[in-house]
């Protein structure tokens, strides 16, 4: 069964991925797995960008957006026509021959990522290019011309330690994805620690973050800017922080990460 693994980390944001969708699918016909995608309109793979933080403690992630090929797949008992089904390496294809437009399956998609050709009066997605795979390709184009290789397809048994890491978007859905992320980012908490007196950062300082449910401890230091970032928190987690240096210490309680948290710059004093 074949899976996408995507590493977050690695992911530049040059939108290769889009374009080759584009490239691969606009103005061809590739039918019995797809019709031509349009120009406009619709992205099959669609390279979105989050932005977190507050200036200057931002951070800027993308992640590539696409049919998620799901086990569960709600879209195929969502279809009057029995349109979509799903191969036996994984892939999910809607039949564009079969599609009669009635758009249930683009409703019943929790990614929302089925779009609906007005002109063709059919539902549209992404195919896994199944039409290279079928002849002699051993990736679609989007993993292909991935500078990086933040994008990788194949085998779930080649990517078994991966995926064994990796998450899938909205796991509490229950419809089993087949397109796996690493380094999905998480809430952080950052500041910026200063001597007042000598006027200069703090290097080396000691950030000591508490759960305050379960009490488990995770510790940085600030770096050459005095810059701390601990980062991988959860949603709505409460902390709190213990900043320490030649026994000066600086506290803070109840941090809450409902959002990602800039506490500015501190004072050791």
């Amino acid at each position: 069964m074949k899976v996408f693994v995507i590493d977050l980390s690695i992911c530049n944001g040059c939108y290769s991925c889009q374009i080759v969708c584009k490239d691969e699918h606009v103005g061809n016909d590739w039918t019995p797995y797809a019709k031509p995608q349009p120009d406009t309109g619709q992205f099959w793979v669609k390279l979105l960008e989050e932005v977190r933080g507050t200036v200057p403690k931002v951070r800027v992630a993308y992640r590539p957006h696409l049919c998620m090929h799901c086990d569960e797949a709600p879209c195929i008992p969502a279809c009057q026509r029995n349109a979509i089904h799903k191969r036996e390496d994984g892939i999910v294809i809607i039949d564009p021959e079969k599609c009669a437009g009635h758009r249930n399956c683009i409703d019943a998609c929790p990614y929302g990522v089925i779009y609906f050709n007005e002109d063709l009066n059919i539902a549209q997605k992404c195919t896994g290019c199944a039409h290279l795979l079928d002849n002699g390709w051993s990736k679609p184009r989007c993993a292909d011309a991935c500078p990086t290789e933040a994008i990788k397809f194949g085998e779930e048994s080649e990517f078994a330690e991966l995926i064994a890491r990796a998450e899938v978007i909205r796991p509490e859905w229950g419809v089993k994805p087949r397109v796996y992320y690493l380094n999905i980012m998480k809430r952080f908490v950052a500041g910026t620690v200063y001597d007042p007196q000598q006027k200069e950062v703090v290097i080396g300082a000691i950030c000591t973050l508490t759960d305050t449910k379960s009490g488990e401890k995770s510790t940085v230091s600030t770096d050459n800017f005095g810059d701390f970032w601990p980062k991988g928190l959860p949603d709505n987690g409460g902390y709190n922080l213990q900043i320490e240096k030649d026994g000066i210490v600086k506290a803070f309680e109840n941090i809450s990460t409902k959002n990602d948290v800039n506490l500015g710059d501190i004072p050791l004093t």
